[in-house]
């Protein structure tokens, strides 16, 4: 954990967030500034700074983190309409908060390319 790290303090229930998913290896919540009308952030509870920073030990966690994403589309209910995954690393990727993050983002059409 990095004591200075936004998502690593959620993540210990250490700020008062609204989680809508949480086990023993990842929490989510929604964006508090949201791209569509179902924005969520699926995060790690361990601390990496993104997927750059991944290692080939995170491979079980990684995959996790994607199956928590389409059960979170599923509860949400934007599986059958579609929805978009997109998990984002460095300045020139849009990467806001250095923490690996998945970003769940459905309830309308997606363009292609995205911005």
């Amino acid at each position: 954990m990095d004591e200075n790290c936004i998502f690593c303090n959620i993540a210990a229930g250490e700020m008062d967030t609204d989680l809508i998913y949480e086990d023993d290896r990842c929490v989510a919540f929604h964006d508090i500034n949201p791209q569509a009308p179902t924005h969520v952030l699926v995060i790690p509870r361990e601390h990496i700074v993104g997927i750059a920073e991944a290692k080939s030990d995170h491979r079980d966690l990684l995959g996790h983190l994607m199956l928590v994403a389409a059960d979170v589309a599923r509860q949400k209910g934007i599986e059958d309409s579609g929805y978009r995954l997109v998990l984002n690393w460095g300045d020139d990727g849009g990467m806001a908060v250095p923490h690996l993050h998945l970003h769940v983002l459905g309830g309308r059409t997606m363009t292609w390319p995205p911005g």
